[in-house]
């Protein structure tokens, strides 16, 4: 999610050292990086010595190359992926346990990368987060993160570079809890994601396209969101680029509007949505028996896309979000927005049902299956009742009383403003976008040992799932635990967190699109 033009500059020819030598950058707002806990530095050594160890390590390797993909179907995608599939291989770990995951970087023409753990709240220098924490991992060169990860949930591992994690370069990250409460039979984890890549495009040309903005269109209101009036189930092909050379929709999407996401549901126009690398013609299949409960991980990897997921004849026990567990709610369906994990467990009937990810506002579906016992596979257009149930939104959760935090008063109270549109497509934070060449720079400052609330204030017409590297955060009021939640437009979301993790961390919305173009900040904390 870093800035394809400004990092070549930035870090061309540079290898996978660490972010040390970083430091001699200068913020233009007067804050040296001095002044500011170094990635590397001793205040970070010192939290991952504090981390509970079990004194196992799992090593892994995560080996970045171009592949072809079977999305099932007869459709193949030329991405790049881990190890030649996506999802990648799940890593599975317990709580304790340091992980020494080496990533081999093979992408072609000389692309650099990087690997974010996404949720873990680990050692600063281990974030994968190019220019803060390292340098990116060049072309044909090995870097090895090692880190403790002390908290069980569900997470994933993906790339914070440019919009790579639109293509198949992501995989789960599981770590179990050694005195689990719950009780269950099996665990499905499920990974879901919208995708372009090799199909009708590369997210580069998707992202090429979203920078020319809509200015060229009349937006109704002419505030930089998408007004789609008079426009409504527009195809693509009817705002094609004019001969003067006016903008080119190839990717862009028109009309998609969802009331759960308080209107414009997204920006871009997904050939596919997959459960588990597979369409819905040919989707995956869960296999297990009437009367298990099982517990499924649901993950939201997907670029632009928020997902309303249901099980067909099926209700759902919410458990956990983002790897914190919740007091436990009965639904129908819930939304994930991306980056956003949920845990949920289910009582498996007998039959052939199908687990339905509806992408929100854009008339489209992903689909797996599970079977139980006989019976025909639904269609892959199947749409099940409980999509227009009961749906749950992170708002309507609250976090179980053994991970709420205590009740102190806050020490520091930063304004979060989300500003921008798709008239020029100029995401922002705090009025500017972040700066590539100079990080550092309008730092969003804390003290170790502050409780600081995060003051999110959406100033847009579209929804931000913003999320915050290295800790998480309860919501307001005695809301759940989360590291990415859903800001909703013109909406103001307030959060708490401790400040219990030095370093230099992002805050970012987590749609790849509106990260690569500014909507990113740095929350650092004072040396």
């Amino acid at each position: 999610m870093n800035s394809i033009h400004r990092r070549t500059v930035l870090l061309a020819g540079l290898g996978a050292a660490g972010a040390g030598a970083l430091a001699a950058c200068t913020s233009d707002s007067g804050t040296a990086p001095a002044a500011l806990a170094d990635p590397s530095g001793p205040a970070v050594a010192a939290a991952e010595r504090r981390r509970k160890g079990t004194g196992r390590t799992q090593q892994v390797t995560l080996t970045a190359a171009p592949a072809v993909l079977d999305l099932g179907a007869g459709i193949t995608a030329r991405s790049w992926a881990f190890s030649g599939r996506a999802p990648g291989q799940e890593i599975r770990l317990t709580a304790g346990d340091r992980l020494a995951a080496e990533l081999s970087n093979q992408l072609p023409d000389r692309t650099a990368t990087s690997l974010h753990w996404h949720g873990i709240a680990l050692r600063n220098d281990m974030d994968g987060v190019p220019p803060v924490t390292q340098r990116t991992v060049r072309a044909g060169a090995n870097l090895t993160y090692r880190f403790i990860a002390d908290a069980p949930g569900t997470y994933f591992v993906h790339p914070h570079v440019g919009v790579q994690l639109d293509r198949g370069l992501y995989a789960p990250l599981v770590v179990e809890d050694p005195r689990e409460p719950l009780s269950y039979d099996d665990e499905w984890v499920v990974v879901l994601d919208d995708w372009v890549d090799g199909v009708t495009g590369t997210p580069d040309e998707v992202l090429a396209e979203l920078r020319q903005g809509m200015g060229g269109m009349d937006m109704g209101d002419g505030s930089g969101g998408h007004d789609m009036s008079g426009m409504d189930g527009m195809d693509m092909g009817e705002a094609s680029a004019s001969p003067s050379g006016g903008m080119s929709t190839t990717f862009m999407l028109m009309g998609a509007d969802s009331a759960l996401l308080g209107g414009d549901a997204g920006d871009v126009k997904y050939p596919y949505h997959l459960v588990n690398g597979r369409v819905p013609a040919d989707p995956d299949v869960y296999r297990g028996r009437p009367g298990r409960r099982v517990r499924l991980r649901l993950i939201n990897a997907g670029g632009d896309t928020a997902y309303r997921v249901a099980l067909g004849g099926h209700r759902m026990t919410v458990t956990h979000t983002d790897g914190f567990p919740v007091e436990h709610q009965q639904v129908d369906a819930l939304l994930i927005g991306m980056g956003e994990r949920y845990d949920v467990l289910v009582t498996l009937a007998d039959g052939v049902f199908p687990l339905v990810a509806l992408a929100e506002g854009k008339d489209a579906t992903g689909m797996a299956l599970v079977r139980t016992g006989a019976g025909a596979a639904p269609k892959a257009t199947v749409r099940p009742k409980e999509l227009d149930g009961r749906i749950l939104t992170a708002s309507r959760l609250r976090a179980a009383d053994d991970v709420r935090l205590a009740s102190r008063k806050v020490d520091r109270v930063l304004r979060v403003e989300l500003g921008g549109g798709m008239a020029d497509y100029d995401w922002t934070v705090n009025g500017r976008p972040f700066e590539m060449d100079d990080p550092t720079a309008h730092a969003l400052t804390v003290e170790e040992g502050q409780r600081v609330r995060l003051d999110f204030v959406n100033t847009t017409q579209m929804w931000h799932p913003m999320h915050l590297h290295g800790h998480t955060y309860q919501l307001d009021g005695g809301g759940p635990r989360k590291d990415t939640a859903v800001v909703l437009p013109k909406q103001k979301l307030s959060v708490v967190f401790d400040a219990d993790n030095p370093g230099q961390w992002m805050l970012h919305c987590h749609n790849a699109y509106h990260a690569e173009v500014g909507m990113m900040a740095l929350v650092a904390y004072r040396g």
